[in-house]
This record gives C-alpha cells, structure tokens and sequence, in this order.
C-alpha cells in the first residue's frame, strides 16, 4: 500500500515556490495585456470595415500596439483596460458621424 509519510514536495531540495508563483503572476499578465491588445484592434478593424475610417482604425491599432508594449514592459495592466475602452469610443463615435 501507499506510505503516508511526509508530502515530499513541500520539502525536497530546490523547491522555489515563490518563483513558481511569480512566474504564474507573469504568465495572467502576458494574457491580460494579450486579451486587451486584441481586443483593441478587433475594434479598430471594426472601424476600419465598418465606418471605412481606416485613418482612425490605423491610429487605434498603433496607440494599442503601444499600450501594450509599455504594459508588457513595467507590469501595469489599466493603460491596456483603458485602451480598449477608447477604442470603444472611437467606434461609436466613428459610425455616428
């Protein structure tokens, strides 16, 4: 039958937990900031196809492109957030007028 001792895991040599955790924080970072980008250009294709402003369109997926780089680079995920929601205000404003 199984021993039921002592959980090894927890307790082997070379264990670094809070690296592994560090690395899971990165990883739902990377996709936050993946998930937002492409939701930001989806829009500005939107822009583009729909109210043909490829002008707008091109702004909205360069202006992304940025925000994303930047949130990639210094961990902060809002500007990204904020990204999509723009790019929300410039499609509806972009097929009004």
């Amino acid at each position: 039958m199984a021993d039921h001792g002592e959980v090894e895991y927890a307790t082997a040599d070379g264990n670094d937990y809070a690296e592994h955790e560090g690395t899971y924080e990165r990883f739902l970072h990377l996709t936050v900031i993946g998930i937002l980008f492409v939701i930001s250009i989806v829009i500005g294709l939107a822009i583009g196809g729909v109210a043909a402003h490829w002008g707008r369109a091109a702004a909205v997926m360069v202006i992304a492109a940025i925000v994303a780089a930047h949130g990639m680079m210094t961990g902060v995920q809002t500007p990204s957030g904020v990204m999509a929601a723009l790019s929300l205000l410039v499609l509806a404003a972009s097929t009004l007028g």
